[in-house]
């Protein structure tokens, strides 16, 4: 079984990180729309407050590179789990109004 490279190349990084004021202004847009059900909104909430929560899972202070992995991990997937819980029309919607201005 052959499997695919999960690497980004430099190029995917820089793409990303240019469109990362975009994915910020998305969330909140959808953050902040009535239409978005109050549990997809929930699941942001609880993850900005881990990150922000002295009590880790991994203490950074005991495993400096990996008490860093576990916040970024809930982030990616609360990100993710957010967007899929939003109805695709709204997030259509909101990404069309950004990609307008």
């Amino acid at each position: 079984m052959t499997r695919t490279p999960t690497n980004l190349t430099t190029w995917q990084v820089l793409r990303l990180l240019w469109h990362l004021p975009n994915f910020f202004k998305l969330y909140w847009r959808l953050f902040t729309d009535r239409r978005v059900p109050l549990r997809a909104k929930a699941i942001l909430v609880a993850a900005v407050l881990y990150v922000l929560d002295p009590i880790d899972l991994l203490p950074d202070f005991l495993f400096p590179f990996f008490g860093m992995l576990d916040d970024l991990a809930v982030c990616i997937f609360a990100a993710r789990w957010f967007i899929s819980l939003c109805p695709p029309d709204v997030v259509q919607e909101q990404v069309r109004e950004i990609s307008e201005e």
